[in-house]
């Protein structure tokens, strides 16, 4: 067992359903409003955007619920992904720690993604929808959507954050390859977008107003639904293959995580990795530590408040109760395009407000450095949203290293960087520059966030 390094699963030991953390939780998680009446969200509420099925999901009370043989088959093409030790990476680091990594660029799409797109546009399809309308950051969420909607027929409409819309031509392509339709946001397309553009023709744009923009349309179009890569818990239901995949590989070898790091950005890859961990944790079979781990530019968890918030810039969706910047905050424009999001998951804020997990940030400049390390010993140039992850579990390597004492980390790569030379190129050439976030311009976006009487 100790010259294990590629830790696989055989297909038939694929996780046949998702898990829902919310029966598990100690305490309850506060529902999402109504952003006109301000009463708890009802099933009819949710009607516009999504079908009936994830809108069930979404309030559901269930622990597991099955995987649909026809989103199993399309997991197939990739999953399960592989588990891998980093042995080079221990090495260079002269630690006594050993670092795992779950692996998720093996997908289609190259990322983490493709888990909650595919049974997203599924149950669309089944429902006799004809389109799906999203916001991508980085485009990881875009071309995952892109993909699955092309395995089932249907229409793919994208609002691609301005600033990684022209950084990223080549996530564009891949959509577009996919039958997505891509606008810049904002864009003229939508009323909104317009009104942005008239103040700044160069806005750099957000997740917050791509979302703005691609709800819009949804309840503005024909047969038409929302599809959202992030933030809402049947999205981070889906992603949870990774974590059940990972607790049986790490058995495999006999290995329990003492650390769990993840970067979190609106949650899905974290949840996805951590909460079946912390399901075990709960039940008391194993007691990692478990850290979010998100941008410096983008402090959500770690300088932003629980507050009730919207998860789109033009108050369109419902309040959710989150750690939030500010449904107005525009980060400054940093490489992790995925972790540039106002909120943080409802499920993920409630788990951090209670204390089962921890939260850090880290500048980009220390997780790109990280990541050069990475790549230099591991071959896999990662995305720039996972360079937060691996920064972290290299400090903790590190730690172990000073102590010298042994621990078990456990990271998710989310995805691979093979999109964003750009990004390394500029770092490479030392233009790369870490951006610190004012209080004024925290407190500036705070200002607009609704007041709600306990």
């Amino acid at each position: 067992m100790s010259d294990y390094t590629k830790i696989l699963l055989d297909e038939s030991e694929m996780p046949s359903q998702w898990y829902n953390i919310v029966p598990d939780l100690p305490v309850p998680p506060p529902p999402q409003l109504h952003p006109g009446t301000l009463q708890p969200a009802t099933a009819e509420d949710f009607a516009a955007l999504f079908p009936k099925a994830l809108i069930e999901q979404e309030m559901s009370q269930e622990r597991y619920i099955d995987i649909p043989g026809d989103v199993m088959d399309v997991y197939k093409l990739w999953r399960p992904s592989p588990l891998f030790r980093a042995r080079r990476l221990e090495k260079l680091l002269d630690t006594p720690a050993k670092i795992f990594y779950k692996y998720e660029g093996v997908s289609p799409a190259g990322s983490h993604k493709p888990n909650t797109a595919v049974p997203q546009a599924w149950y669309n399809a089944q429902e006799g929808i004809r389109k799906l309308t999203t916001e991508t950051g980085a485009g990881q969420w875009g071309s995952a959507l892109a993909f699955a909607c092309a395995q089932f027929g249907l229409e793919c409409e994208i609002w691609q954050v301005a600033a990684s819309y022209r950084a990223k031509p080549h996530r564009r392509t891949m959509m577009e390859v996919w039958g997505g339709k891509v606008h810049p946001s904002p864009s003229e397309i939508t009323e909104f977008g317009r009104s942005l553009l008239a103040e700044n023709p160069d806005h750099p744009g957000s997740l917050g107003i791509a979302i703005s923009e691609a709800v819009s349309e949804t309840v503005t179009g024909d047969n038409c639904r929302y599809a959202l890569g992030s933030v809402l818990n049947h999205v981070l239901m889906h992603q949870t293959v990774i974590g059940e995949e990972a607790l049986l590989q790490l058995a495999k070898v006999g290995e329990t995580p003492d650390v769990l790091v993840g970067c979190t950005g609106g949650g899905s890859n974290f949840g996805g990795l951590a909460f079946p961990f912390l399901r075990e944790k709960l039940a008391g079979n194993m007691n990692p530590v478990i850290r979010c781990v998100e941008p410096t530019a983008c402090p959500t968890l770690t300088r932003g408040q629980f507050r009730y918030d919207f998860g789109d810039t033009a108050g369109l969706t419902p309040l959710m109760k989150m750690h939030t910047l500010g449904h107005s905050f525009i980060p400054e424009p940093i490489h992790a395009g995925g972790l540039r999001y106002h909120g943080m998951a409802p499920l993920v804020s409630h788990v951090y407000d209670q204390g089962l997990v921890e939260a850090i940030a880290i500048p980009q400049l220390e997780c790109f450095s990280g990541a050069v390390q990475f790549a230099r010993c591991e071959g896999i140039l990662p995305a720039p949203e996972p360079t937060h992850a691996i920064a972290a579990a290299v400090r903790e390597a590190l730690a172990c290293k000073e102590s010298g004492e042994s621990k078990t980390i456990l990271t998710a790569l989310c995805g691979h960087g093979h999109l964003d030379l750009a990004s390394y190129d500029q770092f490479l050439r030392g233009e790369m520059r870490d951006h610190e976030l004012s209080e004024e311009a925290i407190a500036e976006a705070m200002a607009g966030v609704p007041v709600l009487a306990d």
